[in-house]
């Protein structure tokens, strides 16, 4: 798998230290599913962040840190999604198919035109999820971004006006560029897209039905 375009340090940073929420973390952890690099990376942030802790001076803390120690640890934490290397079987990449309920074959989408998509739930009220299926060789319709959003490519490929991404990429996204994704035309592309605003599409017509497809 021949991954180039990867998660830039403040992604990776934040994911590693806990601070990303629960979408953004999802696509992440897809990204490092599928990326062998990032992995490493992880890896060696994860382990000098373990260095500095252990460099820190002791503090002394209030005289009821404990009590407050135990009522943290009584919360329920909040959901991070964690990489799994997805198995030769498998199209989609833990902790996805946890999320979706089973791999490709069982899932029931929601056609789109050129596209089809699930709607994906995950307790951040923040971000929106989706998996995608943009049909070979086929369009999206063109729209710029109300703010973030992250693209992971699962299977097949598709180019913008960026560059091209392949199986494994991620597209970083925000509200300076407008494209038109296409699919490639060797296959079907399905893609996990997290967004923390609405899309803002060109097309009056999308404008139109675009509360309808929840988009």
């Amino acid at each position: 798998m021949n991954i180039k375009h990867h998660l830039n340090d403040d992604l990776l940073l934040d994911y590693a230290s806990g601070h990303l929420s629960e979408g953004w973390s999802l696509a992440v952890a897809c990204h490092l599913a599928m990326c062998p690099q990032c992995r490493g990376q992880l890896a060696m942030v994860e382990a000098a962040g373990g260095v500095l802790l252990e460099e820190l001076e002791p503090v002394s803390g209030p005289s009821d840190s404990w009590e407050q120690l135990k009522s943290r640890l009584a919360v329920e934490p909040e959901d991070r999604a964690v990489p799994v290397t997805r198995p030769a079987s498998a199209t989609l990449p833990e902790p996805l198919r946890s999320y979706l309920g089973g791999d490709v074959d069982s899932l029931k989408w929601r056609n789109l035109g050129n596209a089809k998509q699930i709607l994906i739930r995950t307790g951040d009220k923040t971000t929106q999820a989706r998996l995608l299926c943009i049909a070979a060789g086929k369009p999206v319709p063109e729209h710029s971004h109300g703010g973030r959003e992250l693209t992971v490519v699962l299977t097949g490929s598709f180019h913008d006006e960026v560059d091209h991404f392949g199986p494994g990429d991620i597209e970083d996204a925000d509200g300076s560029l407008t494209h038109q994704p296409i699919a490639g035309p060797e296959a079907d592309c399905i893609c996990l897209a997290i967004t923390d605003a609405p899309l803002k599409f060109s097309s009056r017509l999308m404008r139109l039905v675009q509360p309808m497809l929840g988009i």
